[in-house]
């Protein structure tokens, strides 16, 4: 937990997940927060500013025509109070009226006044979360620098299920509250360089089809952001993923296995540590075809694979090689599985995670790792990915500097 209190500003719009945002204030609070309100006029149809004011400990503001408040520009003084602007959750309209710059209620000339960082969390039906012009809007706002927090899939409040969903309030606190870097693990791995891989690869069948693996991306991409904060130099290879590039980061975008051993291979020689989480295919077709393949009468189709390049190993294989830390994503039997690629690629460490569990591993907010090493192993509780990255890194802070 931070030993400073974070100052977060939280905006409420209109929607029934604006019912989790009372939670989300006292999970943020839990995590030492600061936190003071804002409610736009649709969302004080669905909850109560005196709500948010008990749970806060703070004024809940509600207009830009607070004669009080406004007689010192209270507006301007609390869009300088705030650390990061949090925005759960986010409706459709109040997205789009960002995505214009409009300033139109107290909330939206607050972002557009405000130096801090700002923070999604999407809450809206299926189809409107679909829709172009939603997809459009939030485009828009991660390329200015928004980070987006879902949303997640599931049942929703108009009975039907798809994307759309909240992210619940502790996964959105985790991801917003940011503890302190650990001083110990920054004091050994400030100034060094990474080299990270991340996100899945995808092997082209033709130009509509192609082989992939299940990876979202996040949990390489929270390593990569932990990493920048305790002071690493980090490099970012990655395949294709719908997630933002953490401040400070070089991304480095690739599609295919042959094109990330490229990437890596051009630029490993210069760090002083490898960490591969991306889910790399390990087959592609030996061919791919130059135009879409049709359905056949049989309904039958026979592919001709090829096994792709293992990354891992042929950095783990180098005469100059970094530190080089892998990781296995098992179904049964994971610290066996991963010991054994330990020992048969020669790693340094490896951190293993079981995955086809529902809320862990792939696709979703939460992971658990067992990290193990030549004569030793630590466990990782399930927790939030941008908690376990920083419990990872702490770990490999402690044998990277005690290495040979």
């Amino acid at each position: 937990m931070s030993t400073t209190p974070q100052r977060i500003l939280l905006g409420v719009s209109g929607g029934i997940a604006a019912y989790k945002a009372a939670d989300l204030v006292r999970r943020l609070r839990e995590r030492g927060a600061q936190v003071r309100v804002v409610l736009t006029e649709n969302a004080e149809r669905f909850v109560t500013a005196l709500t948010f004011q008990a749970l806060s400990g703070e004024p809940v503001r509600t207009s830009l025509w607070d004669s009080a408040a406004e007689a010192s520009m209270g507006h301007i003084e609390l869009a300088r109070w705030a650390q990061r602007v949090l925005i759960a959750p986010a409706s459709a309209d109040l997205i789009a009226r960002l995505a214009q710059g409009q300033a139109d209620d107290l909330l939206t000339t607050l972002c557009l006044a405000t130096e801090a960082p700002l923070f999604l969390a999407p809450a809206m039906n299926r189809v409107m979360w679909e829709h172009p012009a939603v997809q459009a809007n939030l485009a828009t706002l991660v390329e200015r620098g928004a980070v987006l927090l879902g949303p997640d899939a599931g049942g929703q409040a108009c009975g039907e299920t798809g994307a759309g969903r909240m992210w619940e309030p502790a996964a959105i606190a985790d991801a917003v509250v940011t503890p302190d870097p650990d001083p110990e693990a920054a004091a050994v791995l400030a100034g060094r360089r990474l080299l990270l891989t991340a996100g899945p690869t995808v092997e082209d069948l033709d130009p509509v089809r192609y082989l992939g693996n299940r990876s979202s991306g996040r949990m390489g991409y929270a390593v990569a952001a932990e990493a920048q904060r305790l002071g690493m130099r980090v490099t970012l290879v990655s395949g294709p993923v719908n997630l933002p590039v953490p401040a400070g980061v070089e991304r480095i975008a690739v599609r295919s296995a042959e094109q990330m051993l490229a990437a890596v291979t051009d630029r490993v020689a210069q760090s002083d540590l490898f960490i591969a989480t991306a889910a790399v295919a390990d087959f592609r077709p030996r061919e791919a075809s130059l135009e879409k393949i049709k359905k056949r009468g049989d309904g039958g189709l026979t592919l001709e694979l090829v096994q792709n390049p293992d990354i891992l190993a042929e950095v783990a294989a180098r005469q100059d090689r970094p530190f080089v830390v892998g990781f296995a994503a098992e179904t049964h039997e994971v610290e066996r599985y991963a010991r054994d690629k330990l020992e048969r690629k020669r790693l340094d460490m490896i951190a293993a995670n079981r995955v086809g569990e529902e809320g862990s591993g792939f696709d979703a907010d939460c992971n658990a790792l067992t990290v193990l090493w030549p004569e030793g192993r630590h466990e990782i509780a399930r927790a939030d990915k941008a908690q376990v990255a920083r419990e990872l890194l702490a770990v490999i802070a402690q044998r990277f500097r005690n290495r040979p």
